[in-house]
């Protein structure tokens, strides 16, 4: 018959025993903490190569998104659902629909012009893209969905004309991007922030002529959606894309989110599904 004294000490050496075997086991389930990549050194001229290749590596383009908008985009729901399809260098029709698949409007852009239909109130709109004016309420919104789907099709590429000066910002690159503006003078057009550990862009800045922030940019979500030809200075073999994207105006008087439920690059396309034919 065991004593009290024996049912004791058995008692507290089995509760040492669990206590070191848990310890055991949680040292060798513990996740060892992750190691910070090393931040990557480039120069201006191999991050604006960088920007040309990732635009190059898209000849088409096509997605599905959900889009939440503020500031009249539509004259109805701030949800839309939508779709778009872009080949290169400047093709790209956007349509948008209700949760319920009822379409809200359609924009389509080609050489050197836009056409924007709104079914629902029976109006169609068109002009250049670089001035957007006749659009009247509706010109903002649609710039700022623009902008965004540049994002997804690399279109931000730094152009011949126009140069760039780079800066450390932090753990990430600066790039300011100058060029000739409306009026002809030379302007800061744009300001890319690159993470220095995948030299990807995840913010930008459109500026005005006076200097003024226009919009603000965010890169979010990054997902692979098809091979680099021939990969890039930054080692990529993959074709990066942001799948969240958030702009917001300098006045904060309109803003658009976009994500995106799937992208498929370099397919072919159909005339009818760019708006044309």
């Amino acid at each position: 018959m065991l004593s009290l004294r024996s049912i004791v000490m058995k008692s507290v050496g089995g509760a040492v025993s669990f206590t070191i075997v848990g310890v055991f086991i949680a040292a060798c389930t513990a996740t060892p903490p992750s190691e910070e990549r090393p931040l990557k050194q480039a120069t201006v001229e191999e991050l604006t190569v960088l920007l040309r290749q990732r635009e190059a590596a898209v000849n088409t383009m096509k997605g599905l998104f959900s889009a939440k908008v503020r500031g009249g985009i539509i004259p109805i729901s701030t949800r839309v659902e939508g779709a778009v399809y872009y080949r290169r260098p400047d093709s790209m029709r956007l349509r948008g629909f209700t949760t319920i698949g009822s379409e809200l409007f359609e924009f389509v852009q080609a050489d050197g012009r836009f056409t924007l239909r709104l079914p629902t109130m029976g109006r169609v709109l068109s002009g250049n893209p670089s001035d957007m004016s006749e659009m009247g309420k509706f010109a903002r919104p649609f710039q700022l969905s623009v902008w965004a789907m540049g994002g997804v099709l690399g279109t931000g590429s730094i152009a011949m004309n126009e140069t760039a000066n780079l800066s450390e910002d932090g753990e990430r690159y600066r790039l300011d991007v100058s060029g000739p503006s409306l009026n002809g003078t030379q302007v800061m057009l744009r300001r890319l922030w690159f993470d220095r550990q995948t030299l990807l862009v995840v913010k930008e800045d459109r500026l005005t002529d006076t200097g003024d922030v226009d919009a603000t940019i965010q890169y979010e979500d990054f997902r692979a959606v098809g091979e680099v030809p021939g990969g890039s200075i930054a080692g990529e073999g993959r074709l990066l894309r942001p799948f969240k994207i958030s702009l917001e105006d300098g006045q904060g008087q309109a803003s658009v989110q976009v994500t995106f439920h799937e992208l498929i690059p370099n397919g072919t396309l159909k005339p009818s599904e760019l708006g044309q034919g």
